[in-house]
């Protein structure tokens, strides 16, 4: 994608990274018009909204892999019609004069009464004696929480997986629980995002009242796969992976066909669902 903002482009092209590789959190004080721009978003006004947008150049805001203006972004957030909305600022910094970026999530309940998450990058220019919202990428709602890094060790590269499944059945056999094995990796989006999800009070509880949890890593695709090939979880169907077994070690589920692989696209109501289909019953 190609912005056409004078004298900007290396700017433009650090924030079409930007979501893809998050910054660790290195924020500053709160940038006054971004802070305009979600009191306009939280009051639902198109106009106070467009107010904030360049029109020229005009405004240009990525999701995925569509490039849309400030009307269809302007659109997107009245529409959440949110009635509360907390925001993390992940990163704010001036890469150049007359420039901002600003890098966040978005934590908002919506109309309906469901909680969805939004991250996203703002670049702001200075033009005149006004600061406009030039360009952009966000992602869609997501109804769990997104990572602002992967730099939490979930999987621990150096440990014996046979040995951690071992130890875990007799935990379970013990206390009439089950075995999660979750196959993944530290450099995998949606294994931190299942992470948090496993995290959340609601799914938390749940864990931890019937489930043993061992995260295997499987590297790049090249470590315990005799592992994922005995518990029938092809690594072709990608990570993160789910195994269950009951506390002798005998296969209840097995993740063939990529379930979980795009977890960022998943409810909390989908992780509930599975794990209360699978815990042993009492």
């Amino acid at each position: 994608m190609k912005f056409v903002v004078r004298g900007l482009q290396p700017v433009l092209l650090t924030i079409l990274l930007a979501l893809s590789a998050p910054a660790q959190s290195s924020a500053g004080p709160v940038f006054p018009p971004f802070q305009q721009w979600k009191e306009a978003v939280l009051s639902g006004s198109g106009f106070l909204l467009k107010g904030l947008y360049s029109t020229n150049p005009p405004a240009e805001i990525k999701v995925g892999k569509t490039t849309g203006n400030a009307d269809t972004d302007i659109a997107f957030w009245t529409g959440l019609k949110a009635q509360r909305m907390k925001v993390d600022v992940v990163q704010t910094e001036s890469p150049q004069p007359g420039v901002q970026q600003v890098t966040f999530q978005a934590e908002l309940r919506d109309s309906a009464g469901k909680t969805l998450y939004i991250s996203a990058v703002q670049l702001w220019q200075k033009q005149s004696d006004q600061w406009r919202l030039v360009a952009g990428k966000r992602t869609g709602p997501a109804r769990l929480q997104q990572p602002s890094s992967v730099s939490k060790k979930i999987y621990d590269p150096g440990a014996n997986a046979h040995t951690e499944i071992t130890e875990a059945l007799a935990l379970a056999s013990k206390q009439h629980k089950r075995v999660l094995v979750v196959f993944g990796a530290n450099w995998c989006y949606d294994c931190h995002v299942l992470d948090l999800a496993f995290h959340r009070p609601d799914v938390a509880s749940v864990l931890s009242k019937n489930y043993e949890v061992i995260h295997i890593d499987v590297g790049e695709g090249d470590k315990n796969q005799d592992l994922m090939q005995q518990y029938d979880v092809p690594m072709k169907k990608g990570i993160p992976a789910i195994a269950v077994l009951d506390g002798k070690g005998t296969l209840l589920y097995s993740q063939k066909g990529g379930e979980f692989e795009n977890a960022r696209a998943l409810s909390p109501e989908d992780v509930l669902a599975f794990l209360e289909k699978w815990k042993p019953a009492h």
